[in-house]
C-alpha cells in the first residue's frame, strides 16, 4: 500500500514538473533501464516584430536542454512521429541573426559542443509543431533498433570515422578551391568595373590595382640589388657550425692575441733602449 502511494506520488510529481514560462516539458530517457528522466523544454520558435530569422515561422520548434548524447539523428527520430521533419540544427546558444548557412562538409566540421545545447527543428507542416508540444513521453534515446554508442564503442567508432578517404577528401578540396577561385574572380571583376567610376557624391574608389605600373630596373639598379642580396645571404650563413670548428677558431684567436702581445712588448723594450737623455 505504501509502495503504491509512493509510486503514485512520484507520477504526480513528474506530471506537475515546473517548466520555464511558455515552454512544455517532454521527459526523455537514455534507455529503458534508466529510472530518472531528463526533460526537454520545447516551444514554438517566435521572434520579435521586425527581427529577421533563418528559421521559418510556425514550422520551427525551439528545444532547450538537449543532452550531449542526443545527436541530430536521435532528435529527428524522437520527433518524427509528430510529422515529417525538414531539418534539425544544434547550436551552443540561440541563433537569431540572419547569417548565410555554409554547406556541411563530411571532413571539415566544427568541434562538437561538449555540454548541453539548443536545437531548431523545422517541420514540413505547421501541424508538426503542435503535435510535438502535445508529446507526453518518456521518449527513449537508445533502443534496440537504434542503439546509441557510449564508452569504448563510441571511442572506437570516432577513431574509425577519423580515418579519411584520400580520394573523397581530394574531390571535396578541389570543389572548394574551384568555388573559391570563382568567388575571387568575381570580386576582381567587380572591383575593376567600379574602379575609376565616381559615385553619387563624386568620390572615386581607389584600390590596390589602381597603383602605377612598376618601372623596369636598369642594369646598375639590378647589380645593386644583387649585391645587397649577396651581403644579406653572407650574414645569414652559419659560421663555425660544428663544436670543434668553434673551439679551433677560439684557440686561433687566442694565439693571435698572444703573438700581438709579444710583438708590442718587444717594441716597447726597443723604444726604452733607444731613449737617451738630451738636455740640449
Amino acid at each position: 500500500m505504501v509502495a503504491r502511494r509512493r509510486k503514485h506520488a512520484s507520477l504526480e510529481a513528474e506530471e506537475q514538473l515546473p517548466s520555464p514560462p511558455g515552454y512544455t516539458a517532454i521527459p526523455v530517457k537514455f534507455s529503458e533501464k534508466q529510472r530518472a528522466s531528463h526533460y526537454l523544454y520545447v516551444r514554438e520558435h517566435r521572434v520579435r516584430a521586425g527581427t529577421q530569422s533563418t528559421w521559418p515561422q510556425k514550422r520551427t520548434l525551439f528545444v532547450l536542454n538537449v543532452p550531449p548524447y542526443c545527436s541530430k539523428e536521435c532528435l529527428s527520430r524522437l520527433l518524427s512521429p509528430c510529422g515529417p521533419i525538414k531539418s534539425v540544427e544544434l547550436h551552443e546558444k540561440p541563433d537569431l541573426a540572419e547569417s548565410p548557412k555554409e554547406p556541411e562538409s563530411k571532413f571539415f566540421h566544427p568541434k562538437p559542443v561538449p555540454g548541453f545545447q539548443v536545437a531548431y527543428v523545422v517541420f514540413q507542416k505547421p501541424s508538426g509543431v503542435s503535435a510535438a508540444l502535445a508529446l507526453k513521453g518518456p521518449l527513449l534515446v537508445s533502443t534496440e533498433s537504434h542503439p546509441v554508442r557510449t564508452g569504448v564503442n563510441k571511442w572506437i567508432s570516432e577513431y574509425t570515422d577519423s580515418v579519411l578517404d584520400p580520394e573523397a577528401l581530394r574531390a571535396e578540396v578541389d570543389t572548394f578551391m574551384e568555388a573559391y577561385d570563382k568567388k575571387i574572380a568575381e570580386e576582381e571583376a567587380k572591383a575593376k568595373e567600379e574602379e575609376g567610376v565616381p559615385d553619387k557624391e563624386g568620390w572615386v574608389k581607389v584600390t590596390r590595382r589602381g597603383r602605377r605600373p612598376v618601372l623596369p630596373r636598369t642594369e646598375a639598379a639590378s647589380l645593386r640589388v644583387l649585391a645587397r642580396e649577396k651581403r644579406k645571404r653572407a650574414r645569414k650563413e652559419l659560421l663555425n657550425f660544428y663544436a670543434w670548428q668553434h673551439r679551433e677558431s677560439k684557440m686561433e684567436h687566442l694565439a693571435q692575441l698572444r703573438k700581438k702581445f709579444e710583438e708590442d712588448k718587444q717594441r716597447i723594450e726597443l723604444m726604452r733602449a733607444q731613449r737617451k737623455f738630451r738636455p740640449y
